[in-house]
């Protein structure tokens, strides 16, 4: 994909191939809560979850691209704050349904190894302490898909929250 992301909702088949995985919680949550999508929400579905989680009945939710939720409501999504970009160049970001949120990737593919390493969108952002417990499932689609090479996802994920440190304080900015 090297369009814009723009008005762009067409599903990267990379996430198409992890909406086909269960991820399993586990029965003491030491899992992976993540339940992804077949394809993104709705323009119109993420502007009322945005309005909705923000307090703020103004904004829109052009800059988000939907494709997962965890048990508890909280949401993954593609951030389209890099201008230009295509949306696999997009970083990935969770917002809980509590206030949570972080930046859980720089890009869909280093996404793609967060995952091999058995974090999920909410405990990548969410659990600095969380062990690793690679998944070989996973691990291949990510080798399938994925154009960054494979590092620890506690690595991926703390140099994509250094690469967008203001994401939470420019959140707070947009509530009421």
């Amino acid at each position: 994909m090297t369009d814009t992301p723009g008005d762009d909702r067409r599903f990267p088949p990379a996430l198409s191939d992890v909406a086909r995985v269960e991820f399993d919680y586990g029965e003491e949550g030491e899992g992976v809560d993540f339940e992804p999508y077949g394809a993104f929400d709705s323009p119109e579905r993420t502007t009322r979850w945005l309005r909705q989680w923000t307090g703020n009945q103004e904004l829109d939710g052009d800059a988000y691209r939907i494709f997962g939720q965890n048990g508890g409501g909280g949401l993954a999504a593609l951030w389209c704050i890099r201008a230009g970009r295509p949306l696999a160049e997009q970083p990935v970001i969770f917002m809980g349904s509590e206030g949570e949120r972080g930046v859980v990737a720089g890009c869909l593919s280093d996404f793609l190894w967060v995952l091999a390493d058995g974090f999920g969108p909410m405990e990548a952002a969410l659990y600095e302490e969380r062990e690793a417990s690679p998944d070989a499932a996973l691990a291949e689609l990510a080798a399938r898909h994925a154009t960054t090479p494979r590092r620890p996802a506690r690595e991926i994920i703390t140099e994509a929250q250094a690469a967008f440190p203001s994401f939470s304080a420019d959140l707070d900015a947009l509530c009421r």
